[in-house]
């Protein structure tokens, strides 16, 4: 049953639920921006040297931003600034926020500065693939020196997030993303008819440029009416500062395994055929649809929550919260995840199958969708679970079960690359997640923190037999037509838009039917 806030440490399981579907809710409108930016770019730029060189030069920012802001940085801040903010006063608070920005800033001007001097080397490292000299690799390093100052930008939006989140304030930093996608969007439309054919690609860099400045600044009129806009003020040595470096180090491998896993894909993507990169990329594109629409905004939700719990002292609430998330995860995240699988063509055709990205692209990327639906429950379980640790201030555990789900997916990648080639990626990936999350589990559970309550058994048969149904009805109405590979693109829009519908009928119907009710969400 659901807990009343004691104090107002805690948040009822109610108010999670709420402030999850409000982060779902802007997540999701940012996911379709972002399909419908991929579909732009698959339809004016197709498959091509450029569109992997870009990719791959977006990628490494983007690897960094996912490992240092959004990552182990979100995952040391929040803890430390939710414990200043339960036991301390607004005006330690208030420093500590100043000496976080300042001390931030400083080491992210010096990465940005290493990262464009050395684009060359990065790409090499990389991106091997992609020869001594050729135009392609030319190409990809100078789009490279314009991506990688969006770490700079991108890394204070998180940490601004980060503050606006521990306050409760959730849908700023949910929509924040949205801009990115309309940049792009307009680069694509507006800026990129004005390069050359073989260099048009080059418009999505300053895309990504223009969106890093413009979703810092979109953000500090919120951090202002908290009166928690930043005076940076560089302090290396504040005790508070120093206990999120500390915190941060080992949270780097802990919570971005399947980051370095997707790095690595590309590494090894890039001396394949021409168009692995891109078919990695899509794929990549629609297993992130369901990731980022709810187990991030799950986690990013439950996150304060779990670090307000700890600093009370709430173990049983610790644990419930927990248990709430993971019944989430997986209500979503196994009918994604078959749905992905099933209908893996029929959805890569009607979105992408348009201009210059061909029928062989469609049936190459969804080899690769396939291989990594199998990976999407863990990789959303693995959102949960790892705040489970990073709440209480224990980024070490984390950090030995990320290097055993690293080292495994390099072996797996070296196991199943030379056979299934780009799919062997993906499922190698896939693979690592579910050993990343058995890991994290095995680990909660060993240490007391998670004890599962009680109802586990009936809800797995009720999701099993739901998914099964749903599966088999999508299957059956994608077959009835052709459209998928023939038709025009409203009908394939129409089409598509006919199996997801009848997919959450069937889905939540089978549920009901199964005895699940919407009360259970709320436990």
């Amino acid at each position: 049953m659901s807990e009343p806030a004691q104090s107002g440490t805690h948040r009822p399981r109610s108010s999670l639920l709420a402030s999850t579907l409000v982060v779902s809710s802007m997540t999701l409108l940012s996911r379709v921006l972002g399909l419908v930016r991929d579909v732009v770019l698959a339809r004016l730029l197709g498959v091509s040297a450029g569109t992997d060189a870009f990719f791959v030069a977006f990628r490494i920012p983007n690897f960094l931003r996912r490992l240092f802001a959004e990552g182990a940085f979100n995952q040391a801040f929040v803890p430390v600034l939710s414990e200043y903010k339960t036991r301390g006063s607004m005006a330690a608070t208030q420093a500590l926020v100043n000496r976080v920005a300042g001390t931030l800033g400083s080491a992210l001007v010096l990465v940005t500065v290493l990262g464009v001097v050395g684009a060359p080397l990065l790409i090499t490292v990389f991106a091997p693939g992609f020869g001594g000299e050729s135009a392609q690799r030319e190409l990809a390093v100078e789009m490279l020196r314009l991506t990688f100052p969006y770490i700079f930008f991108i890394s204070l939006t998180a940490f601004a997030g980060s503050i606006l989140n521990t306050w409760g304030r959730f849908a700023v930093p949910a929509f924040t993303p949205v801009l990115l996608n309309l940049c792009l969007i307009a680069a694509a439309l507006c800026l990129a008819p004005l390069f050359a054919e073989q260099r048009m690609a080059v418009a999505l860099a300053w895309g990504v440029l223009a969106a890093g400045i413009l979703q810092l600044i979109f953000q500090l009129p919120f951090l202002a009416r908290l009166g928690l806009l930043p005076w940076p003020e560089v302090a290396w040595r504040d005790p508070g500062v120093k206990k999120i470096m500390l915190l941060m180090a080992p949270a780097l491998f802990g919570v971005s395994v399947s980051q370095i896993n997707l790095l690595l894909d590309t590494v090894l993507a890039s001396l394949l055929e021409t168009g692995s990169v891109t078919w990695l990329y899509y794929s990549d594109r629609l297993v992130e649809l369901p990731l980022g629409v709810f187990a991030i905004a799950i986690g990013t939700v439950i996150l304060p929550s779990l670090s307000k719990t700890h600093a009370a002292d709430a173990p049983e609430h610790f644990s419930r919260t927990l248990d709430w998330g993971l019944r989430l995860i997986l209500i979503v995240g196994l009918p994604a995840a078959l749905a992905l699988a099933v209908i893996s063509e029929p959805l890569l055709a009607s979105l992408f199958l348009y201009g210059e990205f061909s029928l062989h692209d469609v049936g190459q990327a969804s080899l690769s969708l396939r291989a990594y639906a199998f990976g999407v429950v863990a990789f959303m379980l693995i959102k949960v679970l790892a705040p489970g640790f990073f709440a209480r201030q224990d980024t070490r555990t984390p950090v030995k079960i990320g290097i055993i789900a690293l080292v495994a997916n390099m072996v797996f990648n070296l196991i199943l690359v030379w056979h299934l080639r780009h799919m062997g990626l993906a499922l190698a990936t896939a693979l690592s997640a579910w050993l990343n999350a058995g890991l994290l589990w095995h680990g909660l559970r060993q240490a007391g923190i998670y004890r599962a309550q009680p109802g586990w058994g009936a809800l797995l048969l009720r999701l099993l037999g739901a998914g099964g149904v749903m599966s088999l009805a999508i299957w059956w109405v994608a077959a009835q037509t052709d459209v998928w590979f023939a038709g025009l693109a409203g009908q394939r829009a129409l089409w598509l838009l006919a199996v997801v519908f009848c997919g959450v009928m069937v889905y939540a119907l089978a549920l009901l039917a199964l005895g699940l009710r919407p009360r259970h969400l709320r436990r």
